[in-house]
């Protein structure tokens, strides 16, 4: 495990410390509210923005994907809190055609056997983010869902492109199913979910395994999900610079995971494009408003709709891209979160 520098603990301290101030000396610091297409930014939103200013940290770092690896895992230090307890969490092993894939299970304190399931793909564009940088959202949906939560360590880009994350996050739904029992989970109850990236990988896993026959995802949990990689929405234009994800470290994800040669409208990278969408899991879709990722995420939504396919469609108006990382900090990040959090344990609840 990684020690924290002691640079980092000050930062994360000095940032507990702003989020504590009264509002009107934090509206002080993140200066006059933003506005944009209509919506006003939360404080606690504005609030980071100015202060990851101010720190001079960006979520693509100059020195390249390494740095940018480094860089993220120190910065969970600043946003994501303390562990969420109780919660008890185990190793897991998920073998694959190359080896063992690694897994963390999540089981909140009191939950019973055969549970259900989240099979949970962290977000980072396909190339940034571990089970480590997610924890805590793990922590908190399955605490709050009362649901046991399989995070995933999927292959990352450049090292494995397209679509060696796709093949392990259906390998990892297909092994949540076999070994329900094993996992202390009901198999008639198993959800996918992500952020982002993850979102993106959760999307393509129910299209996949609802089109191949046998067993299949019973519902999708997506927070701002990737889901057309081969063009430019208006959104991207509106929210490309300054509100955390920007237009430029798109492309640098974009073009680490699906380099030259690789078929940007293949469903399995850009889900909205499939050509049927029919008979796919329920779905909450949570996207944000000041996020570059909006409108493709709410296109997603709307062709689900128009397949038939139930969907929550929950816009955060006020809120930025990754906002389920920031639950240590302020508590609009925590509502959002934890409204997401009830659409699954509602969808997992015993019928």
């Amino acid at each position: 495990m990684m020690t924290v520098p002691f640079q980092v603990r000050a930062q994360a301290a000095a940032v507990r410390a702003a989020y504590a101030l009264p509002g009107p000396l934090r509206r002080l610091i993140a200066g006059a509210p933003v506005r944009r297409d209509g919506q006003e930014l939360a404080l606690d939103a504005q609030l980071l923005l100015r202060l990851q200013k101010t720190a001079g940290t960006e979520l693509v770092a100059a020195g390249g994907v390494a740095s940018s690896r480094v860089a993220l895992d120190l910065g969970r230090h600043l946003v994501s809190g303390p562990p969420i307890e109780p919660v008890a969490t185990r190793e897991v092993a998920i073998p694959v055609e190359y080896g063992e894939l690694p897994a963390t299970l999540y089981t909140p304190g009191g939950l019973p056997e055969r549970s259900g399931l989240l099979v949970f793909f962290h977000g980072g564009g396909w190339v940034l983010g571990t089970r480590t940088s997610h924890d805590n959202t793990a922590r908190f949906l399955a605490q709050r869902a009362g649901v046991r939560v399989l995070s995933v360590e999927y292959r990352l880009a450049p090292e494995h492109i397209f679509p060696a994350a796709v093949d392990d996050a259906l390998a990892a739904f297909d092994f949540a199913h076999a070994e329900a029992a094993e996992l202390g989970v009901d198999p008639g109850r198993i959800a996918v979910g992500g952020d982002s990236a993850g979102g993106n990988l959760a999307a393509v896993t129910a299209q996949s395994a609802t089109r191949r026959g046998g067993p299949a995802p019973v519902f999708q949990l997506l927070f701002y999900p990737t889901t057309d990689a081969s063009r430019r929405r208006p959104s991207r234009e509106l929210f490309g610079d300054g509100f955390f994800l920007t237009d430029a470290q798109m492309d640098w994800f974009a073009d680490h995971y699906a380099p030259d040669g690789v078929d940007r409208t293949d469903p399995r990278l850009s889900p909205l494009l499939a050509e049927d969408l029919s008979g796919l899991p329920p779905a909450y879709i949570a996207t944000a408003g000041f996020d570059p990722l909006r409108d493709e995420g709410e296109a997603y939504a709307e062709r689900l709709t128009e397949a038939g396919v139930a969907v929550a469609l929950s816009r955060q108006p006020d809120l930025i891209h990754g906002y389920v990382n920031f639950l240590g900090i302020g508590q609009r990040f925590r509502e959002a979160t934890a409204e997401a959090a009830g659409a699954l344990r509602l969808a997992l609840s015993r019928s």
